[in-house]
């Protein structure tokens, strides 16, 4: 690259799974208070940032026609509340490769977000200091802020509260989604029932077997609206629990996209090979270890 070349930022948005997803209140305003333990996988969406004259979003990538690029587009949202935040005109070419499911439980969109508010930070040579992403994020979508971290953490309050996650085995994953969309207020509304008790899972497990056994003891209480409304859900269960070596098969956040559970990456791409069903998309990932 020549010395007066534009600088390109390249930023990946990694998928997220719920390990877990307990709704635990609900606050006046609406918004659903959770405890859950958040991990990220090494499939991802990639956003590419440039300098320009105007705030542009091209959208590529299998997923595209899926998601126009509108101007009220998340990715373009968080350009413009950053840009808000920090005082700078909010000028970039952004092009998203979308490879990630839209509405599908793996905050993809939360995750582009996060990444466009990480790159942008470089792009417009932000000091990090003087900003708080987190809040700026929150603004947009409470899955943000977590995405923000991209690395295993513990949600609490509507998304604002974070800790750190515990250390994770290095399990193999399956993430399947059946083709169809799942928007989270709607299975929110679905939800029928009390709330679930806290249950932080903040120790590292002793061994896989203790990671899965700690996991079982826990929900996704978003599963049964899930399924009532999107009852394909269910087969994608099955198949997922009927998968060689699986040990445990979940939804993920308000789905539809479920995640089965391997003693390792090897076990959990020979699942994948078995599961390559018509509409769905399938994909034998790992957990995204700190600093990918």
């Amino acid at each position: 690259m020549s010395a007066d070349a534009p600088r390109t930022i390249k930023v990946n948005a990694a998928a997220k799974i719920n390990l877990y997803l307990h709704v635990v209140g609900r606050r006046a305003t609406g918004y659903h208070e959770l405890d859950s333990l958040i991990a990220f996988t090494d499939v991802f969406d990639t956003l590419t940032l440039a300098p320009a004259d105007e705030l542009s979003l091209e959208i590529a990538g299998i997923f595209a026609p899926s998601l126009p690029a509108s101007q009220d587009n998340l990715v373009l949202r968080a350009a413009r509340a950053l840009g808000e935040a920090t005082g700078v005109e909010p000028l970039a070419r952004i092009t998203l490769s979308k490879e990630l499911p839209v509405a599908a439980g793996l905050g993809s969109g939360s995750a582009d977000a996060a990444a466009a508010l990480r790159g942008l930070v470089q792009l417009w040579n932000v000091d990090p200091t003087t900003v708080d992403l987190k809040k700026v994020g929150l603004g947009l979508g409470t899955d943000i802020p977590a995405c923000l971290v991209s690395d295993t953490v513990h949600v609490g309050g509507v998304g604002e509260i974070l800790q750190p996650g515990p250390e994770l085995p290095n399990a193999g994953i399956v993430l399947v989604n059946p083709g169809v969309t799942l928007a989270t207020p709607s299975v929110f509304q679905a939800r029928r029932g009390g709330f679930s008790p806290e249950m932080p899972m903040m120790k590292p497990p002793r061994s896989f077997a203790d990671f899965v056994q700690e996991l079982e003891d826990r929900s996704n209480d978003l599963t049964e609206p899930a399924l009532r409304l999107a009852p394909v859900v269910r087969e994608v269960l099955t198949a997922l629990e009927g998968a060689p070596a699986c040990r445990l098969a979940r939804l993920s956040g308000s789905g539809a996209t479920c995640f089965g559970l391997f003693d390792n990456p090897a076990a959990a791409a020979e699942a994948a090979a078995t599961l390559e069903f018509d509409e769905w998309w399938v994909r034998a990932t790992r957990f995204r270890t700190s600093g990918q």
